[in-house]
């Protein structure tokens, strides 16, 4: 029933995972099994990852590290200074979010304007994560690597997750978007995921840490860091908010029941649904059209159109 969901709504792929084997795999409207995907913003979820290891290795304190201690140069701005690495990758750090396929370098996006107090306000966009890009670039530097190496060596090399391309601007990654998968490919950062960080048995990023990208913040319950969470999504004004997907999920959530599950999404409906409470990571893969996950969700878990 998900399946054909998914096909009558463009879909080109969706795959089931239970436990650590795939026990549904369906390619539509001529796609194939070896074909790689864009994820779009579901890419954006790496970055959250890296976070998280960044700061077991010690490169960052914590999350609610201060943005400006790296970023020196907002220590004089009386907002700016006070940010957290929370704050900026849980889109609640007041900057302007930024328009949504217009992605500024770097260095573009450390100097955007701030909108808000920090902490008020949830804005989609992609600019904290190219300034997450830039925080990340000043503290690998004194050991001579940079974003994408780090992000390999530590995280996608680990779980044999094959990155088909990501778009290179200006010699830096787009964090976020750019990232093309399979869906066999992008469903190994799902299990990575669902297991708290375990791989083969062995722990690559602490669960205590990952754990953290699933808390949602006071300016929207419905977004953690970098991932979406099955609950409803309000800004400080009571207010359903957001554009997409933002918005879908501000009225419904993700699914009926299930409140662990998570998700990283993207547009045109690029899906990785995490569900640790049923053992579970679906990936689904589409171009652009009409799509409900509360509607594709309940054909998946409850075998109902109803």
């Amino acid at each position: 029933l998900a399946a054909d969901y998914s096909r009558e709504h463009r879909g080109l792929s969706v795959l089931v995972m239970k436990g650590e084997k795939i026990i549904f795999e369906d390619y539509q409207n001529g796609h194939k099994a070896d074909e790689p995907w864009m994820l779009a913003s579901g890419t954006k979820s790496f970055s959250g990852v890296m976070l998280a290891a960044a700061i077991e290795d010690k490169f960052i304190k914590s999350f609610d590290e201060k943005v400006s201690d790296t970023i020196t140069e907002w220590k004089t701005d009386t907002r700016r200074s006070q940010i957290t690495i929370r704050q900026l990758l849980s889109l609640t750090s007041g900057i302007d979010g930024g328009q949504i396929g217009r992605v500024p370098t770097y260095a573009e996006a450390v100097n955007k304007s701030l909108e808000a107090d920090p902490g008020t306000r949830f804005e989609y966009g992609p600019v904290p994560f190219q300034i997450f890009g830039e925080l990340m670039t000043r503290k690998l530097k004194p050991g001579n690597e940079d974003v994408m190496s780090y992000l390999k060596r530590r995280i996608l090399d680990q779980i044999g997750l094959k990155v088909s391309s990501w778009r290179i601007e200006n010699g830096q990654p787009l964090l976020p978007q750019g990232a093309a998968l399979t869906a066999r490919e992008w469903v190994k950062f799902g299990l990575f995921l669902k297991n708290g960080g375990k791989w083969n048995g062995k722990q690559i990023v602490k669960k205590s840490l990952l754990d953290e990208l699933v808390i949602g913040s006071k300016a929207n319950p419905a977004y953690g860091i970098t991932f979406w969470l099955n609950r409803k999504g309000t800004d400080p004004r009571g207010r359903t908010m957001g554009v997409g997907a933002v918005d879908e999920i501000g009225r419904n959530g993700i699914a009926d029941g299930h409140p662990d599950l998570f998700m990283a999404a993207g547009a045109a409906n690029q899906r990785l649904y995490i569900i640790p409470s049923l053992d579970m990571v679906v990936v689904r893969q589409g171009r652009l059209d009409k799509w409900e996950d509360t509607e594709f969700m309940r054909r998946l878990l409850l075998g109902t159109t109803k």
